[in-house]
């Protein structure tokens, strides 16, 4: 049976609640939920998964609803859990409450969940369709998928650069902005929807970043702040460390690394996590590793060059947000711009659009059979 286009309006705004929880909810993954009467095509109740994980998209829509989701459809971005954890299963909550029909974008590869939520569904006598809007599912809960999948959170590489294509580089600890306002506020506003945030020991030691969201309103979504250094070379006056206690910073060092030198930082506030060296450094997949096993499912990577090339070389980015100065040249750009600064990934141009002065330019890898 197809769907009808009520039920794309209704999962498209099942798909903005998800979008719109990004960054708040690990380490579950940011799930909307909508209940609708599809006989009056009234739109009932929404839900997303709350701050923290819980409660669940699909249990809050249903409290909103009450007794009204008796017979109704729901409408979910991911299949509702089918195991107990500290919530017992969405999916025996939408049998109790009496919905009728359940449209699911994508299925959960959780062990635990995989194809159990719909069949306990199915069991109850209620309808289930799935894949609706599925790719956009996907990508909204890709950090979710990738950490259960390859024990890594989705990875998002961001890039400022200038007109001509050059990275800048700050220096005495002060930063070297070529995009203007309009783009570090997109770029805040990705801080926003991360869970963390990584850049290199040099960034830091060049730019004195804060690497927090200073947008107006989302201060309290600033995402954990980590540093890859193999030398603990951060300076106890770095905004990073004087900030350690209110905003969470991780610094991932090596095996080897001084055990002095460590104990200061961590006496600021940081904790620090020690990793195998190799020849050519920490491996990125070592860090993505520890980042999952602390419950990180989304990471913006902010810089510098080297890092970009660590991880796309590695193929374990999946996106690249690509900001130029000015209005920028035609879409092939910005292809060339990412692949020479993210070597290794087979990257698709997903939007382009206009940010204040500047261009903002989204690509994704593909996925295979794309």
């Amino acid at each position: 049976m197809g769907f009808s286009p009520f039920d794309q309006h209704m999962m498209d705004i099942a798909l903005t609640l998800a979008r719109r929880g990004l960054g708040t909810t690990a380490p579950n993954p940011s799930v909307g939920a909508v209940i609708a009467d599809e006989s009056t095509g009234e739109l009932i109740a929404r839900g997303v998964t709350q701050p923290g994980g819980r409660p669940h998209a699909e249990t809050e829509a249903l409290r909103r609803a009450g007794a009204r989701a008796r017979d109704a459809t729901l409408y979910v971005t991911l299949e509702p859990c089918a195991h107990h954890g500290k919530t017992p299963p969405c999916a025996d909550a939408v049998v109790a409450g009496g919905i009728r029909r359940v449209v699911i974008g994508v299925g959960d590869p959780d062990p635990r969940t995989k194809g159990h939520g719909i069949q306990r569904l199915r069991d109850a006598g209620i309808a289930v369709e799935t894949g609706l809007r599925g790719e956009e599912a996907r990508w909204a809960t890709l950090g979710h998928i990738l950490r259960i999948t390859e024990r890594r959170p989705f990875v998002q590489l961001k890039m400022a650069l200038s007109a001509a294509g050059a990275v800048p580089r700050g220096a005495d600890g002060k930063a070297l902005f070529v995009t203007g306002p309009e783009a570090r506020a997109q770029g805040h506003y990705l801080r926003a929807a991360c869970d963390a945030i990584l850049v290199g020991g040099q960034t830091v030691r060049d730019d004195d970043p804060d690497l927090t969201c200073r947008l107006p309103g989302l201060a309290e979504r600033s995402p954990v702040r980590v540093v890859l250094s193999r030398s603990l070379g951060l300076s106890a006056g770095a905004k990073l460390v004087r900030t350690a206690r209110s905003v969470p910073l991780w610094i991932v060092t090596g095996e080897d690394a001084d055990p002095a030198r460590a104990g200061e930082l961590e006496a600021a506030g940081a904790r620090i996590f020690r990793l195998p060296v190799s020849g050519h450094g920490i491996a990125p997949r070592d860090v993505l590793g520890l980042l999952s096993d602390e419950g990180i499912t989304r990471l913006l990577v902010e810089g510098g060059a080297a890092i970009w090339k660590a991880f796309s070389q590695e193929k374990l980015a999946d996106e690249v947000v690509l900001f130029q100065a000015g209005s920028g040249e035609a879409e092939v750009r910005a292809v060339e711009l990412a692949a020479r600064l993210a070597p290794g990934l087979d990257l698709d141009l997903a939007r382009r659009r206009r940010v204040g002065a500047d261009t903002m330019s989204v690509l994704r890898v593909r996925t295979p059979g794309s």
